[in-house]
């Protein structure tokens, strides 16, 4: 009975949250039919993760026709990374897409890997996802990675965006990008049908923001650096969430583009953050502008403290935990931050569902949320 008692008192804790944060109101009903350390991330096995319901589309989705592989021109695309340090969060996103979907069968995830041996896993846990591994080899970007405020911001297969014209399909002409330290609490197609009109790029841009910081004085003092802005109005735009027209970034070269802006960051040393700059130098000021309801980022805090912060103002689509401070860090170590309780719920991660609200640490049993639920509509 004492579970009870908690559970209870979580929906009621939940209430009060709810009531006491408007912006939390807008978060988009389901519509689907439905380690704290280095070490500890490194024993992640398929045994570790419980298998995720099964969900299947809602009435009114378009049927896949013929075959349902990559090319199949039906499918929504979906690029994400997996590596064993950030494996979790992946998972909890890969779990929030499908279950705020109204057609979960026709998404299809691309995960760009580094380590050869994480298919079994999503093969176990997600049963019935349409997926394909592709292997992004480091030594392709190591050499042209420079030092960074945050020793994440410099592992490789942070940098295998850049590449994901290369490492997709021809056939595939438009994907979504996502970072895998977020959750999406809408329907990921609305995020699919962005209009890109003529530009390469979609993602959320924030034009109040101070964009001379992203780069060194060493940059701003050189003229024919700093010129690469004239006639453009460059805004910040976060790389966690994108939409990219894959055909169009092949046709122009960007790849190269990038690549040849961390040649010259190796020696000149213009910014200070990870692969973030090198796409403000390519794209701010030539990106189609979407929501910013589809990127709620900096929920991680800053570079370095990773302190604890609220929702911008406004609907909520997507929660990013960019930043140095990640949910599943948090809550292990039983020191979460308010808001690391709306991601908990997608976590597959152990044989239960740990939430905190306010403070206190509820644990869900697990036959509160069996696969039965999978096959109704529920929010």
């Amino acid at each position: 009975m004492q579970w009870i008692i908690r559970f209870s008192a979580f929906v009621s804790a939940t209430m009060v949250m709810i009531v006491l944060a408007p912006s939390l109101q807008s978060f988009h009903p389901a519509e689907a039919i439905r380690s704290h350390s280095h070490t500890h991330t490194h024993t992640h096995r398929s045994s570790s993760y419980r298998t995720a319901a099964t969900f299947h589309n809602a009435a009114g989705c378009n049927q896949i026709t013929g075959s349902a592989d990559v090319c199949n021109p039906s499918l929504v695309h979906v690029a994400i990374t997996l590596d064993f340090e950030y494996l979790r969060g992946s998972i909890a996103a890969v779990h929030s897409i499908l279950q705020h979907s109204s057609c979960p069968e026709t998404i299809f995830f691309h995960f760009l890997v580094s380590e050869t041996n994480l298919e079994t896993l999503v093969r176990t846990t997600f049963p019935k996802l349409k997926f394909k591994v592709y292997y992004f080899d480091p030594e392709r970007v190591r050499t042209l990675i420079s030092t960074s405020v945050r020793h994440a911001l410099e592992q490789p297969l942070n940098y295998a965006r850049n590449y994901l014209a290369d490492v997709l399909e021809p056939c595939v002409r438009r994907v979504i990008y996502l970072d895998s330290d977020l959750v999406v609490v809408d329907d990921v197609e609305k995020l699919w049908n962005t209009k890109l009109s003529e530009k390469t790029i979609g993602a959320p841009e924030y034009c109040h923001a101070n964009f001379t910081k992203y780069f060194t004085a060493n940059f701003w003092s050189n003229r024919q650096h700093a010129g690469i802005f004239n006639n453009r109005k460059p805004c910040y735009f976060n790389t966690g969430v994108m939409v990219i027209d894959v055909e169009k970034w092949r046709r122009f070269g960007y790849t190269k583009r990038i690549e040849k802006w961390m040649e010259v960051q190796k020696t000149e040393r213009i910014y200070e953050l990870g692969s973030l700059p090198p796409f403000l130098l390519v794209f701010a000021g030539h990106v189609a502008p979407i929501d910013h309801a589809w990127n709620q980022h900096g929920l991680g805090g800053d570079n370095v403290k990773g302190s604890c912060r609220d929702l911008h103002p406004g609907p909520v689509s997507l929660l990013h935990w960019s930043g140095s401070g990640k949910p599943w860090l948090r809550l292990d170590l039983r020191q979460p931050c308010p808001l690391d309780a709306l991601w908990a719920p997608y976590d597959l991660y152990g044989y239960s569902r740990f939430m905190f609200v306010f403070g206190v640490l509820y644990s869900i049993p697990l036959f509160l949320h069996s696969d039965n639920k999978s096959e109704k509509g529920f929010n």
